[in-house]
């Protein structure tokens, strides 16, 4: 057994005879009778106490802490009673990624996790406090998938905290948890109608955007941030190494999400949209930091610009000018007087990304020319989310046999003519 067991009430002393006896000490009757003490891995003494009638007890902790040790599973009491607030907070600011990423980790945890389990010391984490707190968390945060993402942020940090040897085991990952589903909503792409119907509906400087989104598959920030220099008209790339972002409510350039700088073909339609746009709406120059608001200075030809002459303020685009071209085409419905327009996630700028895969996928591209176009790192993502959007077996077969028959007599296309020839 690793340590010993002090007993507080009674102390050896040599007797007369000079043999060991036990006497009373001062404390007798009083307070916590028996001190259980041992050496940690780091060298200094660690010590638990119990009452009177524990020595079992005493006994069975000092038996479980040199277990723990020998499987390396040993955790220090007094880094234990750290609370989850106080080293969650220490993991978000060393939390490696985009500083977008870290602020909305922040976020979540101080507005869904602190007011519940941010007091919990780390080593009294059981299962059942995080099933108390998932279900505590339907009553204010509605949508699933949200929930889903808070309680993934407090898995990462509960994991980081295994890893850093303040837990032994990540109780979010226990069998009896159920974690929210992801509930993500099936992708229906709009139709072409749709998307010119918003283009038409939208101030002219910002048509071209659409053109962008929905034939290059940009993510907004990378249309806003669209450059001059990253357009090869001659060769028909168009380069997405940077976009426009806000952070703190600050605008920067930073690299695409994920880091993914990517070239994506440029079609003639949306080339030649491009140059009549930029006919008509000079390129600016725009000074932004990097990646960071204290970042270095960098400076872009910007395609598109705000009406005031400056980069364009994607908050300002989307409630003044993106949501009136929604409820104009009819995708969303018109704004009540007074009130504000309906929130509609689905029917953001994202929905162009969308159809652009919908078109590419619909003419036979494949996922991972496909992944690599839209900028995503990895071509699962791609296939789970599109897959019900690529062309079925039967409806490439049909295509096949149509095709033949047409091929054969373009002015009859029916079987026998066909068979005929």
């Amino acid at each position: 057994m690793a340590g010993h067991i002090q007993d507080r009430w009674f102390k050896a002393i040599t007797g007369p005879d000079g043999k060991s006896v036990k006497v009373k000490t001062d404390r007798h009757g009083t307070g916590l009778r028996y001190r259980a003490r041992y050496v940690g891995p780091d060298g200094t003494e660690k010590s638990k106490s119990f009452r009177d009638k524990e020595l079992r007890l005493a006994k069975q902790w000092l038996t479980n802490i040199e277990a723990d040790m020998s499987r390396g599973q040993y955790i220090d009491p007094r880094t234990a009673r750290t609370t989850f607030k106080q080293y969650a907070e220490r993991w978000v600011k060393m939390h490696t990624g985009e500083i977008n990423s870290r602020e909305a980790a922040e976020r979540r945890l101080r507005l869904h996790a602190y007011p519940h389990i941010g007091s919990r010391p780390l080593g009294s984490f059981k299962p059942e406090h995080i099933r108390a707190w998932i279900a505590a968390l339907e009553d204010t945060v509605p949508a699933e998938s949200h929930r889903r993402i808070i309680v993934g942020t407090v898995s990462a940090a509960l994991s980081a905290a295994v890893e850093d040897g303040l837990l032994s085991k990540n109780p979010c990952r226990a069998r009896t948890v159920k974690l929210p589903k992801p509930g993500k909503p099936r992708v229906e792409p709009w139709t072409a109608k749709q998307v010119f119907g918003v283009r038409a509906a939208l101030p002219p400087r910002y048509q071209a955007a659409v053109d962008v989104g929905a034939g290059c598959g940009l993510r907004q920030g990378e249309i806003f941030g669209l450059a001059v220099e990253a357009l090869d008209y001659e060769g028909g790339w168009l380069a997405v190494g940077h976009q426009l972002k806000r952070i703190r409510g600050k605008y920067v350039f930073a690299l695409p999400k994920g880091g993914k700088v990517r070239d994506v073909p440029l079609p003639k339609a949306v080339a030649t949209a491009l140059r009549d746009h930029s006919k008509e709406f000079e390129p600016i120059d725009v000074t932004l930091p990097w990646r960071t608001p204290d970042g270095p200075l960098v400076t872009k030809r910007l395609i598109f610009s705000g009406p005031e002459g400056n980069h364009v303020r994607v908050s300002n685009f989307n409630d003044h000018h993106w949501k009136p071209a929604l409820a104009t085409a009819g995708i969303i419905p018109a704004r009540e007087a007074g009130k504000r327009y309906a929130s509609a996630p689905e029917h953001g700028m994202h929905a162009l990304r969308h159809f652009y895969a919908s078109v590419l996928l619909d003419a036979g591209e494949s996922i991972r020319a496909l992944s690599s176009y839209l900028g995503h790192a990895d071509p699962g993502f791609t296939l789970r989310t599109y897959t019900h959007l690529m062309p079925s077996s039967e409806g490439r077969t049909r295509k096949a046999v149509d095709s033949l028959y047409l091929a054969s007599n373009p002015q009859d296309h029916g079987p026998e003519t066909a068979h005929a020839a």
